[in-house]
């Protein structure tokens, strides 16, 4: 699996490099993504591990494969992970927009709700949760 991995990672999508540039060093929220995880039986395109957030970039077989895609989400949940699923051609056409989902999912996280107003004060912005880097912004 691990293998298969590797290879996922030097073969990436268009959309998965596009949408990797904007995720990788700590760029969104300062949080840390890493790229084509092993995660049980499963590999993830895109994963935060603080917050449990996952990222899935999908081209047009996951049209055909809707049960397969709703077994996997809800494994990855079981686990704790909230899971974000874009289409290929969506993060191509608009990648602020699926960034901006992206954003939203992480700042609605379970570990951001847990923070007190008064701990998100002490780090600076009500939305920073991963720490280090300013949040995302539109350019």
């Amino acid at each position: 699996m691990k293998h298969l991995a590797r290879t996922l990672r030097r073969q990436q999508t268009r959309a998965e490099q596009l949408l990797w540039s904007r995720l990788r060093n700590r760029q969104l929220e300062g949080c840390k993504f890493r790229r084509q995880q092993v995660i049980g039986p499963y590999i993830v395109d895109f994963l935060s591990v603080q917050p449990k957030l996952i990222i899935e970039v999908d081209g047009g077989q996951h049209a055909e494969r809707v049960l397969q895609d709703a077994q996997r989400t809800e494994y990855l949940q079981r686990l704790g992970y909230q899971v974000v699923r874009c289409w290929n051609d969506q993060v191509l056409r608009d990648v602020e927009a699926v960034m901006e989902s992206i954003w939203a999912a992480l700042i609605n996280s379970p570990l951001t709700l847990a923070l007190s107003r008064r701990e998100r004060e002490l780090r600076g912005s009500t939305h920073r949760i991963c720490g280090g880097a300013e949040h995302w912004k539109r350019r």
